[in-house]
């Protein structure tokens, strides 16, 4: 417990008798970026408040750098916390707002203008000093809000989607930012967001959330291209989910077959029977699309291109299957010459497509 400088014990918390989260467990490192991921009303703000102090547990205990604090008060807690309403003092300058906590401990004047001085420079607004918060623009509040929570040098800072009230362009640039500030500072951050790409961008690993529990926790890269479950192959990513029944297995691979053609996946030492049904994810950029009169190839799904679509130079095609299931396949540029109405095969590299929603994964 000693490694981790905030740990989570099967947390259990319930509301009017609506359970919020059901036995949540998570290990943090000591100058980790990691990121709640998962949609509205999945426990994501509940584990925050929880790790503040905000809310107490029904059960289950919460670890700071080893000790177990789920019975101290928020104040007696090294954690500080950035909402996404920037939680700002109207009638406060921002020098005031973020030496504000500094002045409670009643330090002294040259210390607390140093320490303003310093975090000023840190989210780059020095010579701000003076301004009041609605002289800022909604970045710069932000980022006065991200100050006065590490002027106190927090062990870990909690972000609620502090970004959530940003356009995208701004967004964007923030996360770069925090990014910036947080391998600067070396603070432990907990992120908040329903934004697949804002997690995948920050993060060092991500936890996705579902119905009050975990449903994978791993690096961007592990939750990207090895989901575990459907759920997470959808919600990160939006992957086309096949399903069918495995009638030819090997050391590498897995041939399925369902109503609408045959597939194949890379096996990635996943214990499947022959007759087992299976569940399969295939992101929309992996999936390959011929004429159908090309292809003379048992392997693949026939379908009839339902839609095409073009955004941010992202090319999109809707495939119809025979039984009214549709696939997307999607990928950069704008040359393709299916048209809607055609018959296409839809076919994958078997490295491209992932067994989830395995027992015991």
């Amino acid at each position: 417990m000693e490694d981790f400088i905030l740990q989570l014990d099967r947390i259990e918390k319930s509301f009017g008798g609506v359970k919020v989260l059901n036995g949540l467990s998570l290990s943090v490192k000591q100058g980790e970026f990691i990121t709640l991921l998962g949609p509205s009303g999945c426990g994501k703000t509940t584990t925050l408040r929880i790790i503040a102090g905000l809310e107490k547990p029904d059960s289950g205990k919460v670890y700071l750098e080893g000790k177990d604090v789920t019975n101290e008060e928020p104040n007696r807690r090294n954690v500080n916390t950035v909402f996404q309403n920037y939680a700002l003092f109207p009638h406060m300058t921002v020098e005031g707002n973020i030496s504000y906590s500094l002045r409670l401990k009643r330090l002294d004047r040259a210390k607390i203008k140093k320490a303003v001085s310093e975090a000023l420079e840190l989210v780059q607004l020095e010579g701000y000093e003076k301004r009041m918060p609605s002289e800022l623009s909604g970045g710069q509040r932000q980022r006065v809000a991200i100050a006065r929570a590490v002027v106190n040098e927090p062990k870990v800072l909690l972000l609620d989607e502090p970004l959530g009230a940003l356009d995208l362009q701004l967004r964007r640039q923030m996360q770069t930012e925090l990014k910036r500030l947080q391998k600067h500072l070396g603070i432990t951050f907990v992120y908040i967001t329903h934004d697949q790409e804002e997690a995948l961008n920050m993060s060092d690993r991500i936890a996705v959330m579902r119905d009050g529990k975990f449903e994978q926790i791993g690096t961007p890269q592990e939750v990207y291209d090895y989901p575990k479950t459907s759920y997470v192959a959808r919600f990160v990513g939006s992957a086309n989910i096949i399903y069918g029944t495995a009638y030819d297995v090997n050391e590498h691979t897995v041939v399925f077959k369902n109503e609408d053609g045959i597939g194949i996946v890379a096996r990635n030492r996943a214990n499947i029977a022959y007759g087992q049904k299976v569940t399969v994810a295939v992101r929309s950029e992996h999936i390959r699309l011929t004429p159908a009169a090309s292809d003379s190839n048992a392997e693949g799904f026939v379908g009839v291109v339902k839609e095409k679509s073009f955004a941010g130079g992202l090319l999109q095609i809707i495939v119809a299957l025979a039984d009214g299931k549709e696939l997307v396949a999607s990928r950069h540029g704008i040359d393709s010459t299916l048209v809607p109405g055609d018959k296409v095969i839809v076919t994958w590299a078997p490295e491209n497509a992932i067994l989830v929603d395995l027992e015991g994964a």
